[in-house]
């Protein structure tokens, strides 16, 4: 047995691929068009790490409860722990602080911070 998958809450389907996908550097499992059980129009939409075996569908919201819930899924609690390198030590810049950091596969990315007030 295994995790397969963990649901996510979005806003919004092409905005959470771009990050998960482009930024973080998750593969896209799955993007297939279904409708709800009203026939409204939704997504099945996988992401995963490269090499994991679990993934993260991303559910757009479908009302107002679940709209209030993006961002506080998990009460307040850290939701997901990644596991990356960190290649450099936080710095601060004009545009706020920045740590580089190099993911399971090899790809280098900045965490950015908010600038100084």
């Amino acid at each position: 047995m295994h995790l397969e998958l963990v649901t996510l809450l979005v806003r919004d389907y092409d905005a959470a691929i771009d990050f998960y996908v482009g930024v973080l550097g998750f593969e896209l499992v799955e993007d297939s068009p279904l409708a709800n059980e009203h026939g409204e129009p939704r997504r099945w939409v996988v992401v995963r790490p490269a090499n994991s075996a679990t993934g993260i569908l991303l559910a757009r919201a479908d009302d107002e409860s679940q709209v209030a819930a993006i961002g506080n899924q998990v009460g307040g609690r850290v939701g997901f722990f990644l596991g990356v390198e960190f290649i450099s030590v936080p710095r601060e810049e004009v545009y706020g602080k920045v740590v580089a950091f190099v993911d399971g596969v090899g790809n280098r990315s900045d965490l950015l911070g908010s600038p100084p007030k």
